[in-house]
């Protein structure tokens, strides 16, 4: 998982209209309204999503599953999410939702909260201009605690949901991989941020990640009956379950499938590979998962839409530096059978 992952800081210049990084602070991008959506595009269609049981739903109450990519790092990695590429994500891989991944420590929000603030939200804005949906994603991971972040967590996330409260397309995903902490003091966490949360925003979704590097604890040994017997208390919220199939067998996809029937899952990021994001592809495995996913109606997120070295990332080595992104021609492995994948979404019901 992201536990591995070894992070490469390099520099990169964001193609965004109204947000600058590099500079101290970034001026506010124009706001994009829900209306402005393009007609037929998956967050103009599905709205609001509500949790109802322990399936998502949309706006008129169907249950729906979503898919999509994360980011990488914004902080390394924010050349690949520019106008041509998330042109391609909306239009040529057909995702619904694009995740933010906004590293708390690792050079990201801590180091300039307002530059990666205004980062987000110009995400925010030119993921709502395509019609998809924008999770932003408080990729806390080292350290593994998520209280060791409260603080920066409410004042990131009562701006972010402050300036965005009235749109229908906004998940809050308040803690990447909690890591070597008990599940009672992520869900402590969680209790004090969603409150924060839901003072700006009352009703957007909201999700929760699990200990063991989001696995219910399954990664540290732990019972995942913790989390279903000692649930959050918060309204319409979702846990977040992570995989990688090369690592990750028949043990965590019996974990998913289990637990998914008794809460609310959403997988905010998996990968085909091992669990650094890197080395040979499972594809058998990861079928596997994607399998149960879709039949259990499952949204999941892909890590992720870079071109970074490793087998992961979508997009070959260089990439980014350019202007083409659709089609499979610039996509590593991955990256052509995470796309074909994305691209065989549901037809959405509209009443």
């Amino acid at each position: 998982m992201a536990k591995l992952r070894i992070a490469l800081a390099l520099a990169a210049t964001l193609v965004l209209p109204g947000v600058l990084v590099g500079a101290a602070q970034a001026a506010p991008a124009d706001e994009v309204t829900a209306a402005a959506m393009p007609a037929g595009s998956p967050a103009a269609v599905n709205g609001q999503l509500r949790v109802c049981g322990v399936k998502l739903c949309n706006q008129y109450g169907k249950v729906i599953q979503l898919r999509g990519m994360s980011t990488h790092g914004i902080q390394w990695y924010s050349k690949c999410i520019k106008t041509a590429s998330l042109d391609a994500l909306a239009d040529d891989w057909k995702a619904d939702v694009l995740r933010i991944s906004m590293y708390i420590q690792d050079d990201g929000y801590e180091s300039n909260p307002r530059k990666f603030t205004d980062m987000v939200h110009g995400y925010i804005e030119e993921a709502t201009k395509r019609g998809m949906y924008a999770l932003v994603d408080w990729h806390q991971l080292d350290p593994g605690d998520p209280n060791h972040n409260t603080s920066h967590a409410k004042k990131f996330f009562k701006e972010i949901a402050n300036r965005h409260k009235n749109k229908t397309n906004i998940i809050y995903d308040i803690a990447n991989e909690p890591n070597e902490v008990s599940w009672s003091r992520v869900k402590s966490y969680a209790e004090q941020v969603i409150p924060v949360i839901r003072a700006e925003d009352s009703d957007s979704l909201v999700l929760v990640g699990t200990h063991g590097w989001s696995t219910f604890g399954h990664s540290d040994g732990k019972d995942p009956q913790e989390v279903v017997k000692n649930k959050v208390s918060a309204q319409n919220i979702m846990y977040t379950f992570h995989f990688y199939a090369a690592d990750h067998g028949s043990d965590y996809l019996n974990v998913l499938s289990k637990v998914s029937d008794q809460v609310p899952v959403f997988v905010t990021e998996f990968g085909t590979q091992e669990a650094s994001g890197d080395g040979p592809n499972d594809f058998t495995q990861s079928q596997k998962y994607i399998d149960l996913m879709n039949s259990k109606k499952i949204s999941w997120v892909n890590w992720n839409f870079s071109d970074d070295k490793r087998s992961g990332a979508v997009f070959k080595q260089g990439t980014c530096s350019g202007s083409s992104f659709a089609g499979t021609g610039k996509l590593k492995p991955a990256g052509v059978w995470i796309r074909d994948r994305v691209r065989t979404a549901d037809d959405f019901p509209t009443s």
